[in-house]
């Protein structure tokens, strides 16, 4: 019996998030002030009170859901994990929950991530789609006949459930072939760019720089990366894939099943909302899934 923390990413977050902990946890309270300090403007003012238009932008979601989750962590009646892993933003979570990284480092990454991918996004407009019920060989085969448009592969959420991403134009005509290929729908989604595709590019180069000056320590058990879905505790290889990661797919099932394959039976989410618990279930029947406590 082998127990899974899991992180949520971007799309979790609502307004309201973290109050309870600040008010009923002093550790709490002193992380988010410290991230108030670290940003140098009032996050805890956006999450707790703010508007969802405030809390879409990125250099606040990616800030906020990081901040919550570790927060989480940190006030959890027991965080013992046998393993950890995070869905895109989510896996800095896990890192700073695992020991690998403090949190201070974590926010700063997290929140130079957050505003590279936003001026990668505003250089290039670009965005991402849901693929609903196509086998992932067929969405990538469909990606891949979409010619002079980059679209690719990002997200492997759970069987049946692909998001793909790209340019605006690339996007528009692969939902259509995906339709045309039995999709049961291709849905726009409201991102504000390719996240996990070339397009990221740039904001990889920026995000590597600060990535490789900053201290990487062995965490108290593997991380389950996204980029190959396979557990790292080196602290150079964890680096190296975290760079890799804003390029590359988030191999989320795969992640999943290489956990269930190493044990784990458990999967605790920890962070807003329950979309990892929903992914879990959908990968493993078998699973049992819970927020944090």
């Amino acid at each position: 019996m082998k127990k899974a923390y899991v992180f949520p990413g971007q799309g979790s977050q609502f307004v309201g998030m973290g109050k309870d902990l600040y008010e009923q946890h002093e550790t709490a309270r002193q992380l988010f002030d410290k991230a108030n300090e670290i940003l140098g403007f009032n996050i805890t003012e956006i999450m707790f009170s703010g508007t969802d238009e405030e809390l879409k932008q990125t250099r606040v979601t990616q800030p906020a859901i990081f901040l919550h989750s570790v927060a989480q962590a940190a006030v959890a009646q027991e965080f013992n994990p046998d393993m950890v892993a995070g869905h895109s933003l989510g896996e800095f979570s896990a890192l700073v929950a695992s020991k690998v990284l403090s949190f201070e480092d974590g926010l700063r990454l997290v929140y130079k991530r957050a505003m590279a991918m936003q001026a990668a996004c505003e250089a290039n407009p670009s965005t991402m789609a849901a693929i609903l019920g196509l086998e992932d060989a067929k969405v990538e085969e469909v990606c891949a006949a979409v010619e002079g448009e980059v679209v690719v592969a990002a997200n492997y959420n759970c069987p049946g459930q692909l998001v793909i991403s790209g340019s605006n134009k690339g996007i528009e005509i692969a939902c259509e072939k995906m339709k045309e290929a039995g999709a049961k729908r291709a849905l726009p989604l409201p991102v504000g760019g390719a996240f996990h595709s070339p397009l990221m590019k740039p904001a990889e180069v920026e995000l590597a720089k600060a990535i490789n000056e900053t201290t990487f320590s062995q965490g108290i058990c593997p991380i389950y990366q996204n980029v190959d879905a396979m557990p790292h505790t080196d602290p150079e290889e964890i680096k190296q894939n975290l760079i890799s990661q804003l390029t590359a797919p988030v191999r989320w099932t795969q992640s999943v099943q290489q956990m269930v394959a190493d044990g784990a039976t458990h999967f605790v989410e920890c962070g807003p909302g329950k979309v990892l618990q929903g992914l879990v279930k959908k990968i493993e029947r078998t699973a049992e899934v819970s927020s944090v406590v």
